[in-house]
């Protein structure tokens, strides 16, 4: 079973603001999962991966204008559901058509769409902004028919609510072996046949073109890799951003218009934002030359 570093940051004052950008900094640094409250956040990140010297030059160089104290705990090897059903993960509904619970939750709202997430260390439980904001694009489009791409597939929930509303193929994909696997279980859950691959954005050289195609990550990743993601859109394709602040929408607009790619929607919730792009034009990239910067490719939210 896996260790785990808790992180404890302070920050006085705190605002929502200073949370989400010291988890956003942390995400950076290799952290998976941010618990909030009022006074800071909990992160959290493997014990093997933990460099305590790396916080305190976080600390140092946070912009506002706030004391950041931190200290570190050992959480050893657990059963994460259980620790997430205690602490962390209750049943929400987003959209007022998708509840997202766990296996072990009785009290279950009833909605159009039941995913089922036993989430382990792994992103995606709606919760966040983020996740719910790119739920709310899947349940407003039509998904019957279509292939989707889902980058950083974290538990798989937005690939598995795809699959639920008709598409004909789903491709999830995440750095870590961890997250492929709980993913997996996790279309097992919900009955769903889907694909998951250990990987970054490299592995999309390998991949078929898409009709929508997902990613929920992190907007210096987006930057990077947004070249790769058009790539594999087909032309008339969407792609679903989030992971980024609403002052973040100038630079990936631009970046975006670069790859033939348009924002036709947008949405915030708590300074959070998601994007709908379309593709206009078709972006010739030869399979056997095809080269993306290395780039992590996803953070995780509770």
């Amino acid at each position: 079973m896996n260790d785990y570093i808790d992180l404890r940051v302070d920050l006085k004052p705190c605002t929502s603001d200073m949370t989400d950008l010291m988890a956003s900094f942390l995400a950076d640094a290799g952290y998976e999962s941010f618990v909030a409250d009022e006074k800071g956040l909990d992160a959290f990140i493997k014990s093997d991966s933990f460099d305590a010297a790396a916080m305190e030059g976080i600390a140092a160089d946070f912009p506002f204008d706030t004391a950041v104290t931190f200290s570190s705990s050992l959480v050893e090897g657990k059963d994460w559901n259980e620790e997430w059903e205690k602490n962390y993960f209750k049943p929400i509904v987003v959209g007022g058509r998708c509840v997202v619970h766990s296996s072990f939750h009785t009290e279950i709202p009833e909605a159009e769409f039941d995913i089922v997430v036993d989430p382990r260390m792994a992103f995606g439980t709606g919760h966040h902004a983020t996740t719910s904001q790119m739920l709310g694009f899947i349940l407003d489009t039509d998904m019957n028919g279509k292939t989707v791409i889902d980058m950083g597939t974290g538990t798989g929930i937005l690939a598995i609510l795809c699959k639920m509303k008709g598409a004909s193929k789903a491709t999830g994909i995440d750095i870590e072996t961890d997250a492929t696997d709980n993913a997996r279980q996790n279309a097992v859950l919900n009955k769903v046949t889907a694909d998951f691959i250990t990987g970054n954005a490299d592995s999309l050289s390998g991949l078929e073109s898409a009709d929508i195609f997902l990613a929920n990550i992190n907007r210096n990743v987006i930057l990077n890799d947004i070249s790769a993601y058009s790539s594999r859109i087909n032309r008339g394709g969407k792609l679903f951003l989030s992971g980024f602040y609403t002052a973040d929408i100038p630079m990936i607009e631009e970046a975006a218009s670069k790859c033939g790619l348009k924002i036709v929607k947008t949405t915030e919730e708590n300074g959070w934002a998601a994007v709908e792009l379309t593709k206009e034009y078709a972006q010739e990239i030869d399979n056997q030359t095809f080269q993306i910067k290395k780039g992590i490719s996803r953070h995780h939210w509770q």
